[in-house]
């Protein structure tokens, strides 16, 4: 079997940029290799740039010593930008007849494949999966990872700040994001990186560690402090139904409907990180017949078997221990949290350990976590985290914080927990809460009451971990995900 995989940015990307689904890349080529039988390509769009600009054409990355043995291969030059934010809502979004062109002659001259597995569309045209017309034997999966195909901002999370339940018929997208990226800008960032690491001057050297990337993110905030104070006020949500279409409204309308109607006619299978994920793409118009569940297999899962579930939630003087990992952002619910902790009584306060492991964000955000800390029995905060950390950082934590404002489709963080026996307190928003399938320690999205709530249980020990732990979701290693893949990639499930 021939297999080619796609994501916008390359899966050993030195920068690391990709998050979860770069990790779920790696370990996903690396289990494929050990099966054996398979040989697997990779192919990224939309991160990379020349800095004169030219047409599209597809070039192949040398090996690296230490990946698993699959060829990479990227599209330099892409009609458009990756990640979305990046090129929000582009008319190449949808087509782009050089880009898919490069695609074509790209599948024409390095396959023909069994399997053309999409883990995102950003970077590629969505008229991309018309491939399938081309190579019909061909069988074309998408995954989502997030909800590019209905939101250009992808995590239907409004004005970075609310969670879009409807974007009126486009007319909420027009201002959806507080500040847009000018493309020209991004394609030069992305060129200029692109260039360097081409020189060997890339992520570890003086020029870029001292010189690029400070300086790429100087520009970013002055760009963005510049055009927060010229932004116009936005449009009131209770009144954005009276505002007159000018245009723009229908063609958010108009994006949305065509990426629906391409995934339709194009895709064979689309793979859904979570059940919630399921649900909320078929509500936005994906034929049901096409959509399966299928939880992302990780290397986390071989903890299951190495850890055990605490005999108690509590430590040994009543008081518990929580724990936040991830990034210091309002949609990860980081801002929610601090909400929530704020509003405790301070009797309840007092009986909480809470650590986060989070790259510190601005400075107002510090400042409200550090004044929590009297409030506290402790406080510990952690610069960020590595994988191989995560052991000694998560060995005496009572409860897992997953907070999440959006549709998370499957937090890392989550499972990272999860396989290591530690009950994770959930909101009632994305597939997280799947894991415990616990009612009693989900609560409603930005409810601080029912956080308290949640949280009171668990103090009180009206939730034991007996309770906790009897109808939970085991993490599923990789080689059970594979398994299932195969069945979806040979079209018996």
């Amino acid at each position: 079997m021939k297999i080619l995989y796609y994501n916008w940015v390359d899966y050993l990307d030195r920068e690391k940029r990709g998050g979860g689904v770069s990790v779920y890349q790696r370990n996903l080529l690396a289990a494929l290799h050990a099966h054996g039988g398979i040989e697997a390509h990779f192919l990224s769009s939309g991160m990379a740039h020349e800095l004169r600009r030219r047409s599209p054409r597809w070039v192949e990355l040398p090996a690296a010593r230490d990946e698993a043995p699959a060829r990479r291969f990227e599209i330099v030059n892409s009609g458009l930008l990756s990640p979305s934010h990046a090129d929000f809502a582009s008319p190449a979004q949808l087509e782009h007849a050089e880009t898919e062109d490069v695609f074509e002659d790209f599948v024409a001259r390095n396959g023909p494949y069994d399997v053309i597995h999409f883990n995102n569309l950003e970077g590629l045209p969505a008229a991309a999966l018309r491939i399938k017309e081309r190579w019909p034997a061909t069988r074309v999966v998408l995954s989502l990872h997030n909800y590019y195909p209905f939101c250009p901002q992808v995590n239907l999370w409004r004005n970075e700040a609310e969670h879009c339940t409807d974007f009126a018929a486009g007319q909420r997208c027009v201002n959806c994001l507080p500040v847009r990226a000018d493309p020209r800008s991004v394609r030069l960032a992305h060129a200029v990186s692109w260039r360097l690491n081409r020189l060997g001057m890339g992520p570890g050297t003086l020029t870029f560690d001292k010189g690029f990337r400070p300086l790429l993110g100087l520009a970013w905030r002055g760009y963005r402090k510049l055009k927060l104070l010229r932004r116009p006020r936005p449009v009131p949500a209770t009144l954005s139904a009276a505002v007159p279409d000018t245009g723009g409204a229908g063609a958010f309308a108009a994006r949305r409907a065509a990426m629906v109607a391409l995934i339709n006619t194009h895709a064979d299978a689309v793979l859904c990180v979570s059940d919630r994920v399921r649900h909320i793409a078929a509500h936005h118009g994906v034929a049901p017949s096409r959509l399966h569940t299928a939880y992302i297999g990780t290397q986390e899962a071989a903890k299951w078997q190495t850890t055990q579930p605490r005999p108690r939630m509590l430590q040994s003087d009543g008081t518990l221990r929580l724990a936040y990992l991830g990034y210091m952002r309002r949609d990860k619910g980081f801002f929610f949290l601090l909400d929530a902790l704020e509003a405790l009584p301070p009797a309840l306060a007092a009986r909480l350990r809470l650590t986060v492991a989070a790259r510190r964000g601005e400075a107002a955000v510090v400042a409200r976590l550090q004044a929590l800390a009297p409030k506290l029995a402790e406080l510990r905060q952690v610069n960020g985290y590595a994988h191989a950390g995560l052991d000694a950082l998560l060995s005496d934590v009572d409860l897992g914080l997953v907070p999440v404002m959006w549709e998370d489709n499957l937090p890392q963080v989550a499972i990272e927990m999860h396989a290591r026996h530690i009950p994770i307190l959930t909101s009632d928003r994305g597939g997280a809460q799947e894991l415990g399938r616990c009612p009693d320690l989900t609560f409603r999205a930005g409810d601080t009451a029912d956080f308290a709530r949640a949280l009171t249980t668990v103090l009180e020990e009206r939730i034991t971990p007996a309770d906790y732990w009897q109808n939970v979701m085991p993490p599923v290693t990789m080689q059970a995900h594979l398994d299932r893949l195969l069945t979806i990639y040979e079209g018996t499930s």
